[in-house]
């Protein structure tokens, strides 16, 4: 058994021996903008911009799982602009990944360089020799997104922290359950819960945690003042999505582990990238950061009509832009800008059996 065996199996049981005789196990949705609240203010829900008890449930259970106090979001964009804006103001630096989630990048460009953030980029796999001397946040994503580089998490918290930097890790492609960046010092932990950890593609969620109380308190602050907040549906959504993510995460990591042994050996295919393959530049950090090498495949094919044609002919994939659900899903990464070939192609694997899914990639391949 892992710890990380250990930290679900608490997660999963947080409300098991604690919630009161003819109760209800599962946390209720809570639809409201107002609670009853005579007199001077005080308690824990005073107005619901503020709080909710459907966000506290599950803000409890990913408190769990990160060992880290929780914040959450209608977004991971919406929690990675709490980051950004909690802790920069003008004349600060941060770095950010140039090949990883572009939208990030964006925001950036589009809401930081204008009030004097100064925004610098490089590459994933180059982080280990870029000085990080003179920023305030540097951002990692590892692995990138979509091309699946890695940066070593505990090597550049630690440069980051000897200059005086902060660090946040956007874990959304790994779960806690795939990669732990806060236990390899990483001051935040940043994830899109519309992927994985929700699972079943019905929902934008994000969340941040930190270890940090005056980092955390900067971001409670921001959702509270600035009204980021989720809805209460959308909360007992990923909460219910969250008890089956070991479950469903072993699964897809497992089936894309052999298909990306599978289609390193077949004809039709100029390259794959995943971090389980030896031939993956950084496998041995692979190795040492990550408790599973994720459910994404970095599959090139010889140009972008081939793609289309596989994505297209396989049965067993949807043509959609996100990833992490329970089903197989794949896109073309050229088309939105990603610096990748034409015939790139972002494979999430899914849930599927394993043997089923693999004779019908194969079948769209050969055909």
């Amino acid at each position: 058994m892992s710890l990380d065996d250990e930290r679900f199996a608490r997660m999963l049981h947080l409300a098991s021996k604690t919630t009161p005789v003819n109760q209800a196990f599962s946390p209720p949705i809570v639809n409201t903008s107002v609670y009853a609240l005579p007199g001077d203010p005080g308690g824990a829900y005073q107005y619901a911009r503020w709080g909710n008890p459907t966000w506290t449930a599950l803000e409890a259970s990913l408190s769990a799982l990160e060992e880290a106090e929780t914040i959450t979001f209608p977004s991971g964009m919406a929690a990675i602009a709490a980051i950004f804006t909690s802790v920069l103001k003008p004349g600060d630096r941060v770095l950010l990944p140039s090949d990883g989630y572009y939208t990030t990048r964006i925001c950036a460009d589009k809401y930081l360089a204008p009030i004097g953030v100064r925004v610098d980029t490089v590459a994933t796999a180059q982080l280990g020799a870029h000085k990080l001397a003179g920023y305030r946040l540097v951002l990692i994503e590892t692995p990138s997104n979509p091309a699946l580089d890695l940066a070593d998490i505990a090597a550049n918290v630690e440069r980051a922290h000897a200059v005086g930097a902060l660090v946040a890790v956007d874990n959304t492609t790994m779960t806690p359950l795939g990669q732990r960046p806060l236990d390899l010092g990483a001051d935040f932990v940043v994830s899109a819960d519309t992927k994985a950890l929700n699972g079943h593609s019905d929902v934008l969620f994000g969340h941040v945690s930190s270890r940090s109380d005056e980092l955390i308190a900067g971001v409670r602050d921001w959702r509270r003042i600035v009204g980021s907040i989720p809805g209460p549906f959308e909360a007992w959504l990923v909460h219910r999505g969250l008890e089956t993510l070991e479950v469903r995460f072993s699964r897809m990591c497992a089936n894309a582990l052999v298909l990306a042994q599978r289609l390193a050996g077949h004809r039709k295919v100029v390259g794959v990238r995943y971090p389980g393959l030896p031939s993956h530049p950084a496998h041995s950090l692979a190795q040492a950061q990550m408790a599973s090498f994720g459910a994404l495949i970095g599959l090139t094919l010889a140009d972008k009509e081939a793609a289309e044609r596989f994505i297209g002919a396989c049965r067993f994939i949807r043509p959609a832009t996100s990833f992490g659900g329970v089903h197989t899903s794949a896109e073309r990464r050229a088309r939105w800008g990603d610096q990748v070939a034409e015939g790139f192609i972002r494979l999430s694997v899914g849930c599927e059996p394993t043997e089923v899914l693999w004779r019908e990639v194969e079948r769209a391949l050969n055909e």
